[in-house]
């Protein structure tokens, strides 16, 4: 009951009242964000969202404020990630501020506030079929994956956290899970993996069977 009728309008409320209330801070955010990046203060990209009734994932246009920049090497080629992630970036990162704009996403019905998060849609055809149940729910803004080690932990173990969200969407889960989020990020944990500065792309599940 929950999950199929007032988990969208929780959303909705709550989603439209904290844009409502942090108007301000988001401008300022936007302003400061514009001169620390030298430029667009925004990063969007195309996700993966919900699956249609055609077994296909809606792609929408994720919105987070930009942490990283566009720095270039003299073939002009981007630089790796931790040489764009500035001080700054590392900030709204350590602290999660980057993920407010999607705020704007979960308004639209493209997101909910808990739900696996939205990665790449290159990822679509690397995922197990059981690994990508985890789109048979609306990707969110955090999720079960992220109070149990965020980018601290391998592919494997997130999806078998969002998988096992998907079959277990409560009430109660999702306030444990927003508490728990709210206590991973004043610890800062989980920000990065041992190996990179945000996480190493997901080559699919015969890639990591391969490196162990």
């Amino acid at each position: 009951m929950y999950a199929k009728f007032f988990k969208r309008l929780i959303d909705f409320m709550l989603s439209l009242m904290a844009l409502i209330a942090l108007s301000a801070f988001l401008l300022f955010l936007t302003l400061i964000g514009a001169i620390a990046m030298k430029g667009n203060p925004f990063f969007v990209q195309a996700r993966p969202g919900k699956k249609g009734k055609d077994g296909k994932e809606k792609i929408f246009n994720l919105i987070k404020f930009r942490t990283m920049s566009n720095a270039k090497d003299k073939d002009g080629n981007l630089l790796p990630d931790d040489v764009r992630l500035n001080k700054y970036g590392k900030f709204l990162r350590s602290t999660s501020l980057d993920e407010l704009p999607e705020l704007i996403n979960i308004l639209k019905g493209d997101m909910s506030i808990v739900g696996p998060r939205p990665l790449l849609v290159k990822y679509i055809p690397r995922y197990t079929e059981e690994q990508r149940r985890r789109h048979d729910v609306r990707p969110g803004l955090t999720g079960y994956a992220q109070i149990h080690g965020r980018n601290a932990i391998s592919w494997e173990e997130r999806f078998a956290y969002d998988v096992e969200y998907v079959d277990n969407i409560t009430f109660l889960g999702d306030v444990k899970i927003i508490l728990g989020t709210v206590k991973a990020v004043l610890k800062r944990s989980g920000i990065s993996s041992e190996t990179s500065a945000t996480m190493e792309e997901f080559m699919g599940n015969e890639a990591e069977l391969a490196h162990e």
